[in-house]
């Protein structure tokens, strides 16, 4: 869909010139030849953008600009001026408008202001999308719970929320909750009006994490085609939120240690110092204090992340709060798909408290999910959450059963049989299913994954690449991994 322009002079001749250029720009223009008019087209809905004469003939321009930015107050506003009135136009510029250009009007100048305009509208309307989400999320989630070790975690949120530049580390497994934390903080922070971005460092690649924190310019590399701000940018005066901080490169570590001690960074091929005011809040779910020892997370970053750190509780540590947590998630998914469920069974609540939850708060979710989406209330029984947790089941648990027979009768027999034993086979099923059923009890997470089963990440990593282990594969021999 084409961007809408709203074109407002009093010239006949600049109407038709400027329309006709953007038309064939492929934008979709209207036009005013007065401010009274052009102010009727705003009372209809808004365009992406305005260019506004600044001397109209039934008014002044700033008048319809202030009442513009009344209407809506992030419609990006271009003024189209003479040479004379530069000062006028600066006045403009304080009243709100994003730019303007000086007649008579160059299509080349005119083009690059049209474009940078639409693209600060299109910014702006993504960060208020990610500012809803976020609180989508945080009211989706949020169930403050009764346990002391719950209680300990949200009220010092709440606390370090007042000092709203100070770095927050967020410990804890995954599905613990530690992205509902960090919207606490900022929730709870003067920041709280503006964006709160987060992004996952593990799953981008290392090389375009660069670019999606600091921003790129033109033709910094092959796919550079125009400008690009990154998150920093974006989350100035608001938060930004780095979850699996732990993935992060060390390259990238020193250049994220420059940002939070002198809150300023360079985009990626620009030599231009960017100034900003970004809360960071990190979170992982790694022993970063290992990582450290280890060489693969640089020390001075890892303190100065962690000014306030806050260890996420497992849901197996507050069994106190997983009746209400499931309640809460009843109640949200009944409302959801139009379901009557009302309760839980008190054998339903009883298998719920005797899981351990490897998965945490998500894993209920989705186990919620599930049972509201495929079953009848309005009660939730022990059969419905039997067959929300099936699909936890190993897909490849016939091929597993088959290679501990194979086992067994190459070990227990009193020699191995004239036909030889099926050594790799048998190898290679051991190897796949202590790795699946490891992952099952660490929510897929690979480095908890790795260690426990004692090895290294990156053996770890090559057993599952050569396996074809991958976390919501299909069943069958190739199993499912993360």
């Amino acid at each position: 869909m084409p961007s809408i322009i709203l074109v407002v002079d009093d010239q006949e001749s600049i109407r038709h010139f400027v329309s006709h250029a953007l038309t064939d720009s492929g934008y979709e223009v209207w036009s005013a030849e007065s401010g009274a008019e052009a102010l009727a087209k705003l009372g209809e809905g808004p365009p992406d953008l305005v260019l506004l004469d600044l001397k109209l003939n039934d008014t002044d321009g700033i008048d319809v600009l202030k009442r513009a930015k009344e209407l809506y107050r992030e419609l990006p506003v271009i003024m189209m001026t003479a040479h004379g009135d530069v000062e006028t136009a600066v006045e403009a510029m304080k009243a709100g408008a994003f730019d303007f250009v000086t007649k008579p009007v160059h299509l080349d100048q005119l083009q690059v202001l049209v474009e940078r305009g639409l693209e600060s509208q299109k910014l702006i309307r993504e960060l208020e999308h990610y500012r809803r989400k976020g609180r989508a999320h945080f009211s989706l989630d949020f169930v403050r719970g009764a346990s002391p070790a719950i209680h300990r975690v949200y009220q010092m949120a709440e606390q370090v929320a007042t000092s709203d530049t100070t770095s927050v580390l967020i410990e804890g497994e995954s599905g613990t909750g530690k992205q509902l934390v960090a919207s606490i903080i900022h929730e709870k922070s003067s920041r709280k009006d503006k964006p709160f971005l987060e992004i996952n460092c593990a799953a981008i690649p290392k090389d375009l994490l660069e670019s999606e924190l600091f921003g790129h310019e033109k033709g910094a590399f092959t796919d550079a085609r125009q400008q690009k701000q990154g998150l920093l940018e974006l989350a100035n005066a608001g938060t930004l939120f780095l979850d699996e901080v732990g993935e992060m490169s060390l390259p990238l570590q020193v250049k994220l240690l420059k940002v939070l001690e002198a809150m300023t960074f360079r985009r990626v091929g620009g030599t231009k110092d960017i100034r900003v005011s970004v809360r960071i809040i990190s979170a992982t779910n790694q022993h970063l204090d290992q990582m450290v020892k280890e060489g693969s997370f640089r020390e001075d970053l890892y303190y100065r992340l962690k000014v306030v750190p806050i260890h996420m509780p497992a849901l197996r540590e507050r069994k106190e709060d997983i009746i209400s947590l499931a309640g809460h998630f009843l109640r949200h998914f009944s409302r959801t798909f139009h379901k009557n469920f009302e309760r839980l069974s008190p054998g339903a609540e009883r298998m719920l408290l005797a899981y351990a939850w490897p998965g945490n708060i998500r894993e209920l979710k989705n186990v919620f999910e599930r049972t509201v989406l495929l079953e009848e209330g309005p009660v939730v029984e022990e059969a419905h959450l039997e067959r929300a947790f099936a699909p936890r089941k190993n897909p490849d648990e016939g091929h597993g059963n088959q290679v501990i027979v194979k086992l067994e009768q190459a070990l227990m027999s009193p020699l191995i049989p004239d036909q030889g034993i099926e050594f790799e086979t048998i190898v290679e099923g051991i190897e796949r299913a202590l790795i699946v059923r490891a992952s099952e009890a660490t929510g897929w997470n690979q480095s908890r994954t790795a260690q426990m089963l004692n090895l290294k990440r990156d053996k770890l990593r090559y057993r599952m690449k050569i396996y074809s282990i991958r976390h919501g594969a299909g069943s069958g021999h190739e199993q499912s991994a993360a």
